[in-house]
């Protein structure tokens, strides 16, 4: 990348795009869709695209969404299975990003670690590391965060009473060692989310026996790994006619799904524990181990595809312990109740670590920007920050279909500037709006975090809703003069 040491002599694009992930590539294939005339880049800090599905590497890693829907709606999936594993969704993003040139836009090992924006020149100027750890700048119109609000470089490691003592091999998921040998020893897997679950069958097919340690019962529901209706319906029609109507209907039932749990909770439950009982045959099983305390989607569900990690438990070869760790001790960990768990590796599948937006740090006109105090106008851009959008995907549904919408009003957005002859947008706030947290779970991962983010309100725009159908419905048509102004050279910017 030919960029100079200050603004004056960096490099200047049109559009710079942060993370060759999934949803950077498809962010990449709108805007040089509908925008073919603007110069982008995307600056990504590893070596290698695909974000979430190159960086984890763990036993079994898959999906836990439809592709249908965790796909983009430009690329059919084709593959067989509905669940795919990380190396097929992998192999997709790639093809996605060969096939429409997007691969030759993307700068590697170029991560952005600050931000600064100026009214009067209405550009960014971004400060780069590259591999080695030099610097550069490199300055833009309009900055798309597209790389989630996950820490890459860090996981959520609780600290372990006796941890020191322990004989045995200690492994984070998010850091797998690529010549772990299990095969044949025991294994204890701390944690119940959908890590876990994805860890517990892949290992149990080598392993002596993969313990499942959980403090708390977690939604697991059993779904088949193959649609069988979505395979008739690509044997009847061609392949992109195929890929919307599958679409559409798995968009269908996972809202209707979703929906369901929300307004009759004590429903969804008995629908999902009576599944379970008829998987595992055993009430008191199901009771103590797969019961939790909070109903359907206050956390995310753990969907398992083919049942795998109940039949892994049926064959024992698998088994989940509910209680607390009191200590480790060199054979493995001490129980609050007194048992004793033998373990020759423990996996720490404890949960994931937010970071808000790759951590840049942004600042505007020479202020820098407390993420906080800031409010998300329609999921995408942030009061306070001109040009300027982020991508975040669905905690309910596919990641992509949030995503893409995102994309897609990103491109409207510099439609709108073109027209009105604007060269920066800001999102104007309304100030009787009633404050919420961005996201709206219960989850352990997201409530240690979620204070360093951004703001939702209560009513849209300014509402991150957890609804495709309204969202596809409102976003593209929702008008943008109402909330959107132009950023004035001369004029600070009103904080909220």
């Amino acid at each position: 990348m030919s960029a100079g040491t200050d603004s004056t002599t960096a490099e200047h694009l049109d559009v710079v795009i942060v993370g060759a992930g999934l949803s950077g590539i498809g962010a990449a294939y709108r805007l040089q869709t509908e925008h073919p005339g603007r110069s982008y880049a995307i600056l990504e800090a590893r070596d290698t695209l695909g974000g979430t599905w190159d960086l984890f590497r763990y036993p079994g890693i898959r999906s836990d969404s439809d592709m249908f829907t965790l796909g983009y709606p430009f690329k059919p999936w084709r593959d067989a299975k509905s669940i795919a594993d990380g190396p097929s969704i992998l192999r997709y993003i790639t093809e996605t990003a060969a096939e429409n040139g997007i691969d030759r836009h993307i700068r590697y090992g170029t991560k952005v670690i600050a931000a600064e924006w100026d009214s009067a020149a209405a550009r960014w100027t971004l400060t780069l590391q590259g591999a080695n750890g030099e610097t550069s700048t490199l300055t833009c119109g309009f900055l798309y965060s597209c790389s989630g609000y996950y820490n890459y470089d860090q996981g959520h490691s609780p600290e372990f009473e006796g941890l020191a003592d322990f004989a045995g091999q200690v492994v984070h998921p998010q850091f797998w060692p690529e010549d772990l040998d299990y095969t044949g020893k025991k294994v204890v897997v701390i944690g119940s989310g959908a890590t876990a679950v994805t860890l517990v069958p892949a290992m149990a097919e080598q392993a002596e026996l993969v313990t499942m340690l959980q403090r708390t019962p977690t939604w697991i529901s059993a779904v088949p790994g193959r649609d069988k209706l979505a395979d008739r319906i690509r044997e009847l029609l061609p392949p992109e006619l195929a890929h919307r109507v599958i679409r559409t209907k798995n968009i269908l039932f996972n809202v209707g799904f979703y929906q369901y749990c929300r307004r009759r909770p004590e429903a969804a439950r008995k629908m999902l524990l009576g599944l379970t009982t008829r998987i595992l045959k055993d009430r008191e099983l199901v009771a103590e181990h797969f019961t939790p305390d909070y109903d359907p989607w206050d956390q995310r569900l753990c969907a398992v595809p083919d049942a795998d990690f109940f039949k892994a438990m049926r064959k024992g070869k698998a088994e989940v312990v509910t209680d607390h760790i009191e200590t480790f001790v060199p054979e493995g960990i001490r129980l609050k109740s007194g048992r004793v768990l033998e373990a020759d590796i423990v996996i720490t599948a404890t949960g994931l670590q937010l970071l808000a937006f790759g951590g840049i740090t942004l600042r505007v006109d020479g202020k820098p920007v407390t993420l906080s105090d800031e409010y998300v106008w329609q999921g995408t851009m942030l009061t306070g920050v001109p040009n300027f959008a982020v991508c975040i995907g669905y905690t309910n549904a596919s990641w992509t279909l949030r995503a893409d919408l995102t994309s897609r009003l990103v491109c409207r957005v510099l439609s709108y500037m073109d027209r009105n002859g604007y060269s920066a947008v800001v999102p104007q706030p309304d100030r009787t709006l009633a404050e919420r947290p961005l996201l709206d779970l219960a989850s352990g991962y997201i409530q240690r975090s979620i204070g360093d983010f951004p703001r939702q309100g209560d009513r849209h725009p300014w509402r991150v809703r957890q609804n495709y159908l309204l969202d596809t419905a409102t976003t593209m048509r929702t008008g943008l003069s109402k909330t959107l102004r132009p950023v004035r050279a001369d004029k600070a910017l009103e904080r909220v």
